[in-house]
């Protein structure tokens, strides 16, 4: 890359490696269409970039500074956030399938229309993180806590949501299906309208003061071959 190119703060198009960030990273950047695939971005401090339609495949970003970070429209499989500070971070209709978030601070982030099936966010720090219209199939949530929320087209077919708080949880148009909810805590959630299908009868019991649809509560019991009328 030649020095011109990191006069501005947007940038296009251009393919950077750690070297090339680094010396972008005096200030906050915007880059568009750039192709950022397996750079070690690890530690870095990107306060307040947004990344648009980047190529982040396979990117490193272990124990990175992501506050505000914006990401649009990106691809990013099997990226790597272990660690990184991602508070008030925004990710939008990007593809982050089996990222890795292990460890990492999601606090007040949001992701909107996102796919993040096989994604890991075991330990993830995520007081008040914003999941809506977005695949979480087969995702590792253990211990997640979406208290109080209502959450809107989720798809958790198939995840690891062991002991996730879903008290006074509302779910819109959510998926749980096929998924492992062992000792969650549904306490006062709403499930209408969530897809419970592989649900078991001795399932039943994590629901205890939860509210089902008489559709739901026939499934269960005609688990047992009773007919509900």
């Amino acid at each position: 890359m030649t020095g011109d190119l990191f006069s501005d703060r947007a940038l296009r198009g251009q393919t950077l490696g750690r070297a090339d960030v680094e010396r972008l990273a005096l200030s906050p950047r915007h880059l568009v269409d750039c192709d950022l695939e397996e750079a070690d971005l690890a530690r870095f401090d990107l306060t307040d970039w947004t990344f648009e339609r980047c190529n982040l495949r396979r990117t490193d970003f272990t124990g990175a500074t992501l506050e505000r970070a914006r990401f649009l429209s990106c691809r990013g499989p099997f990226a790597a956030f272990p660690g990184a500070n991602l508070s008030e971070a925004a990710f939008t209709a990007s593809d982050f399938n089996n990222a890795s978030l292990r460890g990492a601070t999601i606090t007040s982030a949001s992701f909107t229309a996102c796919k993040l099936t096989g994604a890991d966010l075991s330990d993830a720090r995520g007081l008040d993180a914003r999941f809506e219209e977005t695949l979480l199939i087969n995702a590792k949530l253990p211990g997640f806590s979406f208290r109080k929320q209502t959450l809107r087209r989720l798809d958790f077919s198939e995840a690891d949501l062991r002991k996730c708080d879903f008290r006074a949880t509302v779910f819109d148009e959510c998926s749980l299906r096929n998924a492992n909810m062992a000792d969650g805590r549904f306490e006062g959630a709403d499930l209408r309208s969530a897809d419970l299908g592989g649900l078991r009868l001795f399932d039943a019991a994590l629901f205890r003061g939860a509210t089902i649809s008489r559709a739901q509560a026939g499934a269960l019991l005609g688990e047992l071959g009773l007919n509900v009328l």
